[in-house]
């Protein structure tokens, strides 16, 4: 990634770029007023811009003490495969290596397909046993 072709940002995105990143990759319309409050109260973000367009952006969620929650992991199709992701969960790890401590939690959700970049940075799918598998509910 090139630092003369690339920004980063740790502010939140516009919402409407936030919802149209989420757009190109599949996920569906949200709510503009509920996307905003969702990264309003983001614990950390990292966003990359190109000529001033959101390309890519990562954040955590969660509690900021025991739990925490890697949410929303995005790369624009048209500049996916140039390490963009490997940035963003770089920053986000680095950010992850000082606000979690022993005892914490970190999760995620690896979107279908996704699992085998997750686990270049270490995070395994649970096999169920002790604790169960993971689950979620969509609303």
């Amino acid at each position: 990634m090139s630092s003369k072709e690339y920004e980063i940002s740790f502010n939140s995105p516009q919402v409407e770029d936030f919802a149209n990143l989420r757009l190109k990759i599949g996920w569906g319309a949200i709510d503009l007023c509920l996307a905003k409050q969702s990264l309003d109260n983001s614990l950390f973000q990292v966003a990359i811009y190109h000529h001033e367009k959101l390309i890519a952006m990562g954040r955590v969620v969660g509690d900021g003490f025991m739990y925490f929650y890697i949410q929303d992991v995005i790369v624009d199709p048209q500049y996916q495969g140039k390490g963009l992701g490997n940035v963003i969960m770089e920053q986000i790890e680095n950010y992850l290596s000082k606000a979690a401590v022993k005892g914490s939690t970190i999760g995620l959700l690896a979107a279908k397909g996704k699992e085998e970049f997750y686990r270049k940075f270490k995070y395994i799918e649970r096999s169920g046993e002790p604790l169960g598998k993971g689950m979620c509910k969509f609303i």
